[in-house]
């Protein structure tokens, strides 16, 4: 059995696997617009590659695009136990800062009300002048 040698093109470009190989290493030094660079070329030439994808992911500058990327990855391919879990703990996040925020509004609205009550008892129970 004989290995193979990455196929180099005519203009010395890497080929898909190359490419994703440097985008990762650039991503792990910490040059991240490189490697995003690098990613998103690998996904004009095969737009399923979910390795990208899960890049893509980590390097993401908001929330809202990584959980972007992390549904094209599940697109790709369901069976991804990490872009789910990693979906599942944005969105439980997401929804315990909002109960948070419930639960804080709350409060606030129920010390507003007790405090109407006893105004409104202290001026009832005020002797008439």
């Amino acid at each position: 059995m004989t290995v193979s040698k990455p196929t180099k093109r005519p203009d010395n470009t890497p080929n898909r696997e190359e490419l994703l190989q440097l985008a990762i290493r650039a991503a792990k030094a910490g040059q991240k617009e490189g490697a995003r660079v690098m990613f998103r070329q690998i996904l004009e030439q095969d737009r399923r590659n979910e390795r990208a994808m899960m890049w893509m992911a980590k390097l993401a500058s908001t929330k809202a695009e990584q959980v972007q990327w992390l549904e094209k990855a599940l697109a790709a391919n369901p069976d991804n136990a990490v872009a789910r879990q990693t979906l599942n703990r944005i969105q439980y996040k997401k929804a315990a800062g909002e109960n948070r925020m419930l639960i804080i509004g709350g409060v606030i609205a129920f010390v507003l009300v007790v405090l109407v009550i006893a105004v409104v008892l202290v001026l009832l129970n005020r002797p008439a002048v």
